[in-house]
């Protein structure tokens, strides 16, 4: 079958032949290789093939052209010329000297090419021939190009190295068409076609008739070499006559063209005679670019050979690959599946429009069953209050989508895709009616059958029929202005709408073209250029359109093109998809370039929220702009075999049928009738078309403003971008630089109580993790107010945050680690757990991912502190949050920690007293008594809040320290909007319990929400000015970030100085005690002794004890003993003012006798110790003491309780060189042992402290050579300053020290001094482990000591007293066995009501055997410390009874203090 006429479709080939003239640049004598090669032309090698040539090859040559493999090609040939411009890799335009030859020598170049990649296969492939044209002009290109094919049959039968007969030839037939008639539409191109076709049938019915055994490409180099202002190739249709394509000149049009022009060339020689043979096949190779620019740089031969040969690889109907430069290296090889050259036999070749389509899935449309489709009463004012029958204009704005291309074309009509079915469009369309076209204008009309505005039948944006349908197919949000400016004029000019009454409905569109080419011009399509565009039309709509609901449809997720382009089993035109949309299918799976487009395509997303949740356009009340997000995710529709279903789009597989306008359309009405922060994001078409009802209650369209309901909150912040790089310091920190959200805590950050109903007190129990206001994810922040939500609005990819319940183990409650009645001992166990799930989550980037943790806790310290107020004293809640903060600060990098003050126990208990109807109050006093149960005015709330106060103080210290702001991407931050709360008070002064939980202490979603609000308000307030009270009734408006203060505030962009501590006045502490009343009798066992029964103190021992150089001398060579000022016998002033064991005392009887005063030995009291004592001296003092108490008037020996503190052996150690017997341990403690003796056999009702003597080892070394009497200090202690570089006599004191320790500690236990009951030996160890403290720069802090540096300062005098009052309150066996030099004024401990006395060795076997003892029963009478701090789990006797064994804690907690160790 011929090449004729009739054969075509209408249109078909009209563009491929003309009447024109070719120059011959070359006569028959100069056929010779070496003249025509290329100069300079590079060498195959340059392009290394990796195909493996026995793949391909086979023993005897293939006998038919459908099974042609390349190893079975002996011969390359070509006909008609080539002009193109040379590699601009391998040689430069300006030094070629061009001439009549050029063309003849490109033509060379490309067979040159393909024989060498043939000879990879076939070494003996023959060298190439390109047959020259005429030299004459009398011809006609076609003639020429017979003339040609006449002469290359001539010259192969003459060559006697081809066998002409039996050796497998393959030709190439170069042609173009000068005129670019190929890019006209078909129906245009008849009158260029006829006239040529019998011209080009010659030279192939030639080929057919005279050469056995040919494949012959039909090479069609149109747009290689298209745009060549001096092309002289062989050009079929007459360069005088350029093509005029009137009518749509768009990208689609010509893409389409260019299509159906490939197309049309494969139906036409599939079915002809030249595919007929089994020794011959012609097969169509096309060359197109990837953009249709008439700017496209030429080819060199080399390129143009490779992409023909990859041509050559690819399936007839399949051949999408562009011509590249950049990729010519991949050589594409044979597979072992298809080991030949494609043929259109051996292709499975179908022409398009024989090939089966998918047919549309027949809808009958729907119906719309809502209850209320009427009005308003009244036209409404406010856009916030518009019903859907309000609406009555519609119009749109977009690209092609909206335009409706393709939405009506019957599959597999592909050239009808040009045809705009406006009537069809989803978001304006109005053909028929909702029954058969499911839009949102028929849907509209459902409600107001007097819609107008939308667009019927088919036609451009100008046509009648558009109405306000202003979308224009191909745009680019750059012309979306454009199309407003129109658009507004239109309605302005229309008499059948009332311009500034009339409510109307615009739905802008756009941003798929823009995703299609940004990787060809990122910067162009940048996100920043994407919504300013959009900003400039929707400017324009908001300043002069009344009365206007905006919908801002978010672009759709582009990246799901690729699925159909690639699954080869559907049926897509991939030219057109590649044409279209290049930057999503052009390059390979996990390529930069696609990760690149995924988040492009991402942020636009992103900013066009961004910059509508900015409030811009809510400045009028009539006017307002809403997001749309249904198209955010997109889910491909599958058919049921798995394969992506293209029934849903328009026969080219990029625009959507009228399925996808359906279901659109019905995804649209339901995002408008969804609360903002609630639509739906992810679009599923598959399923069933469903359309909401407006909600009775509230039948409006969601606005941002109306879906701020219940415990919601708007968010107009305009400046929402992150850093244009990741921050490295935690001071450049955005709000949208933050990636991960966690938490710390207790039962409020856990969200106990939140979620349940008023009169629910079980429910209370239920950890509401996902409403928590500082790590709740549920909802959105329309609906609810949590700081994850407020996070989220600037950056969607946040994560960390909870949801739902459950407790910090569920997998929901995510980095909200908080444990219901944690309290701060329990914080470092959070933050491992916090570390170690960060550590393991493959969702976060450990070290590069900025997080905020917000930490709360204290209450539940608080709620338990007056059951013992030594484990929760402001000392050990100090020190457990020191240690969490320390592990944050050391394991976590990039963290910007909130530190929330707590809340005060007063709001507490102005809840409870205020509704103890209401309230639970026998159940919470019993869980949290220490807060409730005190009275008004009494000691013991005054303790509470002084105990508060020094929580706060505590934090406050911490934070201002600067200890966690020595890493550049790290720092914590107190946030004290919690610090002042001002309860909310109804019109009746009741309180309004609305705001709590049904347990009354618990806050409740209402009071989380005013949490949230107060935190992101503190983090971005400047440190110094940051809001320290919380009104639950206040209207507090989110903050923003500014253009000059964008960042979330650090004590360094707040130019904040941390205040300098106070200068300390005095060493006195605060007495916190609840319990200081004596026994109800004089106790006669020394094991019931109260610290009030005590009414006579005494001390014996050094210069320790008698205070030398407590206070600074005025002279220079001679310490003054301060016996006043003594640890363990002063009583000068008062415990505010200076801590001595007899001040601490005078607290619990103010009549206490003994205690030294002043400096002179007349008012030394019982203070008996002397300067330079030493253990022989202690039997002498002994008996002085004892002596002076019987000679008291004021003392009765025999019925009065006495407090006697030995304390020596540092000058033993210190002379111990001088005389080691003298001075052994066995001396040491038989001395000590001597003393006691006496007290034994001489006093009566007598508690005796023993103090280890303290570990003197490197005091020297510690002080650093700072000392200002070293001389003195060297004569007081010889040895120790002898052994300074001596190691051996330095171990050898050290032994010593720890033999006088271990030797005394005995006392305790010896079963001579168990005899009596109104006597004990105690050794209390505080000293055995002596911590010299540090500065805070790591030096000696010699503030402790003396001038001489060996003895104590009045600052060490009071650290000693604190260190052995706690110690008397410490079972025995369970002794500190270091001291805390850290200052506090609350470190002194209490006793319990559990544990009212001084420790003795019985009594505190007592009181373990009770700790160990399982009771019978629950005694309600018996206030008991819970695991619940504050949660009402006294609901039921067995959650108090669980939580009371939660109680039951090991003492002495290892001590992590700035300290050095001797």
């Amino acid at each position: 079958m011929g090449l004729q006429p009739h054969v075509f479709l209408p249109g078909l080939l009209l563009l491929l032949l003309g009447q024109g003239t070719t120059q011959p640049n070359s006569s028959p004598g100069e056929n010779t290789l070496e003249k025509q090669l290329w100069p300079e032309f590079p060498a195959l090698k340059n392009f290394p093939l990796l195909c493996n040539p026995n793949k391909s090859g086979s023993n005897t040559p293939s006998k038919s052209v459908h099974s042609l493999r390349p190893s079975d090609i002996k011969f390359v040939a070509a006909i008609g010329n080539v002009d193109t411009f040379p590699d601009s890799g391998t040689a430069k335009v300006e030094k070629h000297q061009w001439n009549g030859k050029r063309p003849q020598q490109a033509c060379m170049g490309m067979v040159t090419v393909l024989s060498e990649v043939i000879r990879h296969f076939n070494p003996s492939v023959l060298r190439p021939v390109c047959t020259p044209g005429k030299s004459v002009v009398s011809h006609s290109s076609a003639e020429d190009l017979w003339i040609q094919a006449k002469e290359l049959v001539r010259s192969m039968k003459e060559n006697p190295q081809l066998d002409f007969q039996n050796d497998w030839k393959l030709i190439n037939v170069f042609f173009s068409n000068a005129n670019q008639c190929h890019l006209c539409l078909p129906n245009q191109q008849q009158r260029h076609m006829t006239a040529s076709m019998d011209k080009l049938t010659r030279t192939l019915d030639y080929l057919l008739q005279e050469v056995p055994k040919a494949f012959v490409n039909l090479v069609d180099l149109s747009e290689a070499v298209g745009v060549s202002h001096w092309h002289q190739g062989m050009q079929l249709s007459p360069a005088a006559e350029p093509c005029h394509c009137s009518g749509d000149t768009s990208k689609l049009s010509k893409v389409v063209s260019q299509w159906y022009y490939q197309e049309s060339w494969g139906r036409l020689l599939a079915s002809s005679k030249y595919n007929k043979r089994e020794s011959f096949a012609v097969v169509f190779q096309p060359f197109f670019y990837e953009t249709l620019s008439r700017q496209q740089p030429l080819q060199d031969p080399t390129t143009l050979a490779l992409n023909l040969w990859n041509n050559m690889m690819e399936p007839a109907g399949e051949k999408d690959e562009p011509i590249s430069a950049k990729h010519r290296r991949l050589v594409k090889c044979p597979s072992q599946e298809n080991p030949y050259l494609f043929t259109y036999r051996n292709s499975n070749y179908l022409p398009w429009s024989t090939k089966p389509h998918g047919k549309p899935e027949v809808r009958d449309g729907i119906e719309v069953r809502c209850p209320d489709k009427d009005p308003s009463d009244s036209i409404p004012t406010s856009v916030h209050r518009l019903k859907p029958a309000d609406i009555k204009v519609i119009a749109a704005l977009g690209d092609s989508i909206t335009a409706g291309n393709g939405a009506g074309s019957k599959p597999g009509d592909v050239l009808d895709v040009l045809t705009q079915y406006r009537g069809l469009s989803w978001s304006v369309g109005g053909d028929h009616n909702l029954s058969t076209v499911v839009t949102l204008a028929n849907l509209l009309r459902e409600f107001n059958p007097s819609l107008q505005g939308f667009s019927v039948g088919t036609g451009k944006e100008n046509s009648p029929g558009a109405f306000f349908n202003q979308a224009v197919a191909g745009e680019r949000a750059g012309g979306l202005p454009d199309q407003a400016r129109r658009l507004v004029n239109l309605m302005k000019n229309d008499t059948r709408i009332n311009f500034q009454e009339d409510w109307k409905i615009i739905t802008l569109f756009i941003g798929g073209n823009d995703l299609c080419d940004s990787c060809n011009d990122p910067v162009h399509y940048s996100p920043q250029n994407f919504t300013d565009n959009i900003q400039k039309a929707l400017d324009i709509l908001h300043a002069e359109v009344p009365r206007a609901f905006v919908n801002l449809v978010e672009v759709l997720e582009i990246i799901k093109l690729r699925e159909l382009y690639l699954e080869k089993k559907v049926s897509c035109p991939r030219l057109l998809l590649r044409k279209l949309c290049p930057c999503v299918v052009k390059f390979d799976d996990n390529s930069t370039e696609l990760a690149s487009l995924i988040e492009i395509n991402k942020k636009y997303q992103e900013r066009t929220h961004h910059m509508v949740e900015s409030g811009r356009f809510d400045t009028r009340e009539d006017f307002t702009v809403v997001v749309q997000p249904f198209f955010e995710n997109v889910n491909l529709p599958k058919t049921p075999e798995g394969l992506p279903d293209n029934t849903f789009f328009a026969p080219d597989c990029f625009h959507f049928s009228k399925k996808s306008h359906a279901h659109a359309a019905s995804a649209l009405w339901n995002n408008m009738l969804e609360p903002t922060g609630q639509k739906t994001t992810e679009s599923n078409f598959e399923g069933k078309i469903n359309i909401t009802c407006p909600n009775q209650d509230w039948p409006f369209l969601s606005t941002y403003k109306n879906s701020v309901q219940g415990h919601g909150s708007q968010l107009l912040c305009g400046n929402r971008a992150p850093s244009t790089s990741v921050p490295t310091s935690v001071h450049a920190l955005r709000p949208a630089d933050i990636r991960v959200v966690a938490a710390l805590g207790d039962s409020l950050t856990a969200g106990n109580g939140i979620g349940s109903k008023p009169d629910d007190l079980p429910d209370v129990t239920t950890q509401y993790r996902g409403l928590s206001y500082s790590s709740g994810g549920d909802g959105s922040l329309e609906t609810v107010t949590t700081l994850p939500n407020i996070l989220r609005k600037f950056n969607r990819n946040l994560i960390g945050y909870a949801v739902g319940t459950g407790d910090a183990n569920d997998s929901n409650a995510f980095l909200n680690q908080a444990v219901p009645g944690a309290k701060a001992e329990a914080l470092m166990s959070q933050v491992q757990s916090l570390v170690q799930r960060m550590r393991d989550d493959h969702r976060i980037n450990f070290h590069e991912d900025w997080k905020v943790i917000t930490v709360l806790i204290g209450g539940s310290d608080l709620c338990d502190y007056c059951t013992d107020s030594n484990l929760y004293s402001s000392a050990n809640f100090y020190d457990h949050l020191r240690n969490a903060l320390d592990i944050l600060h050391r394991e976590v990098p990039r963290a910007l920690v909130n530190l929330v003050d707590f809340m005060s126990p007063s709001v507490m208990r102005q809840v409870f007293l205020g509704n103890p109807d209401k309230c639970p109050v026998p159940q919470a006093s019993i869980l949290c008594n220490c807060i409730l149960t005190p009275r008004e005015n009494s000691q013991e709330l005054a303790r509470l809040e002084a105990i508060t106060r020094a929580y706060q103080s505590s934090m406050r210290e911490l934070v201002e320290s600067g200890r966690y702001d020595t890493r550049e991407d790290f720092s914590v931050v107190l946030q004290p909007f919690f610090h002042d709360t001002r309860l909310p008070i109804l019109e009746d002064g009741q309180l309004d319990m609305s705001f709590f939980a049904p347990d009354c202490i618990h806050p409740s979603q209402k009071f989380h929400s005013q949490l949230s609000r107060a935190l992101w308000v503190n983090m971005l307030e400047p440190l110094g000015r940051k809001t320290d009270i919380l009104d639950l009734t206040a209207d507090i408006p989110l903050s923003c970030p500014t253009q000059n203060e964008p960042f979330l505030r650090t004590f360094r962009n707040s130019n904040y100085t941390y205040p300098t501590k106070p200068a300390i006045e005095n060493w006195g502490s605060d007495f916190l005690c609840m319990e200081w009343n004596p026994s109800d009798s004089v106790p006669t066992s020394v094991h019931e002794l109260r610290p009030a029964d005590i009414k006579v103190i005494a001390a014996l021992g050094d210069a320790l004890t008698v205070a030398v150089g407590a206070r600074p001398s005025n002279s220079s060579d001679i310490l003054m003993s301060w016996r006043g000022l003594s640890w363990s016998i002063g009583g000068d002033g008062i415990l505010e003012t200076h801590t001595t064991l007899p001040n601490i005392l005078k607290k619990f009887n103010p009549h206490i006798l003994g205690f030294s005063t002043g400096t002179e030995k007349e008012t030394a009291g019982l203070n008996v110790a002397m300067e330079g004592a030493r253990a022989r001296d202690m039997p002498t003092q002994a008996r002085d003491l004892v002596d002076r108490m019987k000679n008291s008037p004021e003392i009765d020996v025999e019925k009065d309780w006495k407090l006697i503190t030995l304390f020596i052996g540092s000058n033993d150690l210190c002379h111990y060189c001088e005389n080691p017997k003298a001075h052994s341990a066995g001396e040491y403690v038989r001395h000590v042992q001597q003393a006691l003796d006496i007290f034994y056999e001489e006093l009566p009702r007598a508690f005796i402290n023993v103090v280890e003597v303290m570990e003197l080892t490197g005091l020297h070394q510690g002080h650093g050579g700072k000392c200002g009497m070293p001389l003195a200090a060297q004569s007081n202690c010889t040895c120790f300053k002898r052994s300074q570089d001596n190691f051996l006599e330095m171990q050898e004191l050290k032994k010593v020290n720890w033999n006088f320790q271990s030797g005394v500690y005995k006392f305790s236990n010896w079963d001579q001094y168990l005899q009596r009951e109104d006597f004990t030996v105690v050794v209390q160890p505080f000293f055995r482990n002596t911590l010299v403290p540090l500065n805070e720069r790591g030096g000696a802090d010699l503030t402790f000591f003396s001038e001489d540096c060996l003895h104590f300062s009045e600052r060490g005098q009071a650290e000693l007293a604190i260190a052995l009052w706690n110690n008397m309150l410490e079972p025995v066996g369970h002794k500190t066995t270091s001291n805390n030099f850290t200052y506090s004024r609350t470190k002194l401990k209490c006793p319990s009501p559990e544990s009212p006395y001084l420790h003795t060795l019985r009594n505190s076997r007592s009181l373990q055997d009770q700790a160990e003892a399982v009771p019978d029963a629950l005694y309600w009478a018996l206030p008991v410390a819970t695991g619940g701090g504050g949660l009402v789990v006294g609901i039921s006797a067995m959650m108090a009874w669980k939580a009371f064994k939660g109680r039951r804690r090991t003492e002495n907690p290892p001590i992590s203090l700035n300290t050095m160790s001797f």
